[in-house]
């Protein structure tokens, strides 16, 4: 979080942006002068404070990321990159369903999506919405339209049609609460507003503000504002992807392996009101998931390629 300090020198006032963080079990401080007086766009300076910091520590290396993918992507022939495809919506299909308490086991899901095969004795509603995930996957990435209220609402119908009819691509309209968590959903009556400011925040942001930091800020932003009775997971995570997708930067998968510091991360971005805790989850497992294509682009620095 970026908090305003103080530094008193004899009778005079210093102010400055402090950020603090936790490097390798040391917290590290980052702090930029802001000057005798208080600025009255201290919330932009905010914002271009923890970007500077970002992209020193994070953003050039996605960008390599995003280079290194490209570049391998025009060697591989079309139907490898289906293959790739196919490959990352299964996967993506089955953790982000088995997040939210599917029972299919990665193989069960495997079978269904590739080959038709429906798993015996598991819950239709199960298979249902794995079929249904894998569609709406496909649809987005060649989705024209930028994100808006209508498009949460469209994909979310498309997830849930089959077999929630009944809360399908509709706003909550009552209270609910969040199984396990401290964080407590907002309120039926504020949704729609809180929808209308971040639709606002995100077209202020989407052409300033680096991809990958975007992206996380859509899945957090949604996932806190919980507009939908069920699949608010689901729908924050799916969009996160069109984000990337969108702008040319590979997806990332969340593996059920790992929910539970995705959890926690959420969890305490919510509860403390402060993004960047999410962000340092985010970057840290975006970096791991495609640190291959930062190995490779090491290579073709050095010029053993």
């Amino acid at each position: 979080m970026v908090a305003i300090r103080k530094k008193t020198i004899g009778k005079q006032i210093y102010y400055y942006l402090e950020h603090s963080f936790r490097e390798k079990g040391r917290v590290e401080k980052k702090e930029k002068y802001l000057g005798k007086t208080l600025p009255q766009n201290i919330e932009e300076l905010k914002q271009q404070f923890i970007s500077e910091i970002y992209r020193e520590k994070w953003f050039n290396l996605f960008d390599r990321i995003k280079e290194e993918c490209t570049a391998q992507e025009k060697t591989i022939p079309p139907s490898g990159r289906e293959k790739e495809l196919e490959n990352f919506a299964i996967k993506f299909t089955y953790d982000t369903n088995r997040i939210e308490g599917s029972t299919l086991t990665f193989r069960e899901t495997s079978l269904l999506l590739e080959k038709g095969i429906t798993p015996n004795a598991k819950p239709l509603r199960d298979v249902k919405e794995a079929e249904a995930h894998r569609k709406a996957f496909y649809e987005m990435l060649d989705y024209k339209k930028e994100l808006s209220l209508d498009t949460v609402l469209y994909f979310h119908k498309k997830l849930f049609e089959d077999t929630k009819n009944d809360i399908a691509g509709k706003i909550r309209q009552y209270q609910v609460t969040i199984a396990g968590s401290k964080f407590a959903p907002p309120f039926p009556a504020e949704i729609y507003p809180l929808l209308m400011d971040f639709f606002r925040w995100y077209h202020k942001n989407k052409d300033k503000m680096h991809p990958v930091e975007l992206a996380a800020l859509v899945h957090l932003k949604l996932v806190t504002i919980h507009p939908f009775t069920d699949g608010n997971g689901r729908i924050s995570r799916l969009l996160m992807n069109f984000v990337l997708n969108k702008r040319g930067f590979p997806m990332l998968n969340i593996p059920y392996g790992k929910r539970g510091g995705y959890y926690s991360s959420l969890e305490r971005s919510q509860v403390k009101t402060d993004e960047s805790v999410f962000l340092q989850w985010f970057f840290k497992r975006y970096l791991k998931e495609h640190n291959r294509y930062l190995k490779r682009s090491n290579v073709r620095l050095l010029g053993h390629d």
